[in-house]
């Protein structure tokens, strides 16, 4: 008897609650459904509506499926909705059945591998990245059967299997072949979603875990892959069957009562008012630059221009959305090229674990469906095809490193294109088509072709990567491994000082040194410690992202546009001069100096910040598109695979051979030569573009020392 008066106390408790905090919400159900009939109560709003509230708020955990059930008859008991059809009648019953109440904000989070036999039937909140969205599809809730004599038996269907009634529900019917009737049976919408964690909460070598989630109703076909989502629901299980023989091993499933849809830029990264007033302090110091570049991977020595221009991409410029719909990328793509064993790899990792948001791949290992989205054969339900989310997509609003871009298969690269520049994925596979979104940073490594970077040749020869995609980079460095004595011992001393230091360490963990203390090893490890530690220059990043959108002064853009034309003008005086630098360049200059006045949070791009990106930008454009044949930049020496000076000899060589060719169309190849030489051409060049020629199928060269167009 108590415990029957705790269940009608139960329901008075919330009817009261639900009076107070959400009449107007019910009210609204009442007049809107069917197409609103969703009540979602705020779990915070739960927790301080007094000691009433708490109570209310650990039932809701501890035993969800009665709390549901209770909140129903305090709707129905305070006559809280009503309604009638167009015909008049009262649909009022129908209403209260077809709520679903759900309940957001629930302050602690479990994590999805933390999910233990103790959650089953309990009210648990997980958060993850969306890897696999099924179709929505009806499923059956409660099935009418119907006998040969017409008799109609309704029964409730279990989760996942289809059941009929042994035989007919009428006392005096003893029919046990029943048919489904669907017109009489009642269907609600289902779908299944996989999530998997957040990478940025994985500890190294961790494989993400997974877990599946069954959502019905209004809240299916909300989310896509990619999405990061938090999930409010119930934890299920149901049994394993193998080979038709049922298992003691159960698996696991969320049965979903909410979605919250993570909007909010870096979430993730928790920052108190402690923490802001640090952040605040630090963007006011004029050496913040240097202080941020040294704190990328301390343990590295030097590449302090590479470690700054990271530093720039980490705070990434500001994506823009133009009135006719299309978009302008804020982030910033960098690439590192350069000789093995110069510490490439190590800058890549240490960047994903500053990065709010982080995916590392290398290139040997990923494919085009791994990096972007994989079309895949759903295990979940029906075998129909089906996305899964790839590590672009993974990587959306942070940063993707891959790792030697180089070794990548030729078909997998092209996949990099579209993601790079228009930051979407667009798949077309298995009767799907979708668009995915990849608005990440990308930082890519690659070593050279022939093993050691060749100062004498171009840079499209040297690296195994297409012209096209070598142009979406904003930044491209060359890191060279240059014997320098000065340079040499200061590496070797940076190198055995971390050693020598780390050697303490270990050592005092099994046998501690007399006196040593944290101070003394803090000392110790000063030349390989980061000046801002990375937990702090991670939220700095998320609080710049969050808080800083930075305008471009008047000064700050003549500085850019006058750079823009000095570099351009080289083209000016003559059609036949090398271009230059492309737009692109321009764009680039832009985004990295939104990212340069981000690190000081401030509200205006300066000429200091002006100055600071052209700089870098000479730099790597002087590293890579200088042309010593014509003594001027040349974009082509990435932007495609032929330099100006590389096409002019092209023409110059078709022309000779078209002027010398004898009545069958062949000419000498030391005729060739000589004419050749005559205009300032070098025999290596000839030959090297007589063999390019001979490859792509544009000339012959028969027998007798003899050259042919084709």
């Amino acid at each position: 008897m108590a415990e029957e008066l705790e269940v009608i106390d139960r329901a008075e408790e919330w009817s009261g609650f639900l009076k107070k905090k959400y009449k107007s919400a019910l009210n609204k159900i009442s007049r809107e459904y069917p197409s609103t009939r969703s009540l979602e109560i705020e779990y915070d709003v739960l927790e301080k509506y007094g000691k009433t509230g708490i109570i209310l708020a650990d039932d809701l955990l501890e035993h969800p499926g009665k709390t549901l059930g209770d909140i129903k008859d305090a709707i129905r008991s305070a006559n809280l909705v009503s309604g009638k059809d167009i015909e008049g009648c009262d649909i009022t019953e129908d209403i209260i059945k077809g709520i679903n109440i759900r309940f957001v904000h629930l302050p602690r989070k479990t994590s999805i591998r933390d999910i233990r036999s103790e959650h089953i039937n309990k009210f648990i909140s997980v958060d993850g990245i969306v890897r696999r969205v099924t179709e929505v599809r009806p499923r059956l809730v409660i099935g009418a059967f119907r006998c040969a004599n017409g008799h109609i038996t309704r029964k409730v269907q279990d989760y996942g299997t289809y059941s009929e009634p042994d035989m007919c529900g009428n006392a005096e019917c003893t029919q046990k072949k029943l048919e489904l009737v669907q017109s009489l049976s009642t269907f609600i919408d289902s779908q299944k979603l996989r999530i998997q964690e957040t990478p940025e909460g994985l500890r190294g070598g961790e494989q993400p875990q997974t877990i599946d989630i069954d959502c019905v109703d209004d809240i299916c076909g909300v989310v896509a892959p990619g999405d990061r989502i938090i999930i409010n629901g119930i934890l299920r299980s149901v049994q394993r069957i193998q080979n038709g023989q049922k298992s003691t091993v159960f698996d696991l499933y969320i049965e979903c009562n909410s979605i919250e849809i993570s909007i909010k830029e870096f979430e993730e990264v928790d920052i108190s008012e402690e923490d802001e007033k640090v952040i605040k302090e630090l963007a006011t110091d004029p050496a913040i630059y240097g202080k941020i570049a040294r704190s990328i991977a301390p343990t590295i020595y030097g590449n302090d221009d590479v470690k700054e221009a990271i530093a720039l991409q980490l705070f990434g410029g500001i994506a823009k959305e133009m009135p006719d719909g299309s978009g302008l990328r804020g982030d910033i793509h960098v690439l590192l090229v350069g000789d093995p064993g110069i510490a490439k790899s190590q800058l890549l990792r240490y960047v994903i674990k500053l990065a709010p948001r982080g995916v590392y791949t290398s290139g040997k290992s990923a494919s085009s469906a791994g990096l972007t989205a994989a079309a895949v054969k759903d295990d979940m339900e029906g075998g129909r095809w089906t996305l899964e989310a790839g590590a672009l997509v993974l990587a959306d609003k942070g940063i993707a490193a891959v790792d030697e871009m180089d070794k990548m298969q030729k078909e997998d690269r092209s996949s990099l294109h579209e993601a790079m520049e228009q930051q979407s994925i667009s798949v077309a596979k298995a009767g799907i088509n979708a668009t995915l979104r990849t608005r990440c940073s990308l930082l890519g490594a690659a070593n050279p072709k022939l093993g050691r970077f060749d100062e004498y040749v171009n840079i499209s020869e040297q690296i195994n990567m297409p012209p096209s995609l070598l142009s979406r980079f904003d930044l491209i460095f060359i890191m060279k491994d240059q014997p320098d004595e000065t340079r040499d011992l200061n590496i070797a001393n940076h190198i055995l000082r971390a050693h020598s230091a780390g050697e303490e360490i270990m050592r005092h963990r099994k046998y501690p040194i007399p006196g040593a203390d944290d101070a003394y090893f803090k000392e110790k490890l000063k030349p390989v410690s980061a000046e801002i530690d990375a937990v702090m220059l991670r939220k700095y990043l998320a609080y710049a992202k969050r808080t800083c959108f930075p305008i471009i002064t008047k000064e700050a853009e003549n500085a850019l546009i006058s750079y823009y034309k000095k570099l351009r003008s080289v083209a000016y005086e003559s059609s036949d001069k090398p271009v230059p630098v492309t737009a692109r360049s321009l764009e680039a200059l832009v985004r990295l100096g939104e990212a340069s006045a981000r690190v000081r949070l401030a509200d205006e791009i300066t000429m200091e910040d002006a100055a600071r990106v052209i700089k870098i930008v000479d730099t790597c454009l002087r590293q890579v598109a200088y042309d010593p044949k014509s003594g001027s930049l040349d974009i082509d020496k990435i932007a495609s695979s032929t330099t100006k000076a590389g096409r002019t000899l092209r023409r110059d060589l078709k022309k000779a051979v078209e002027a010398l060719a004898d009545s069958d169309g062949r000419t000498g190849l030391d005729a060739l030569y000589q004419h050749l030489e005559k205009q300032n051409y070098t025999k290596e060049e000839i030959e090297r573009m007589i063999e390019q020629m001979r490859l792509s199928g544009e000339i012959l060269l028969p027998k007798n020392n003899t050259i042919k167009l084709l």
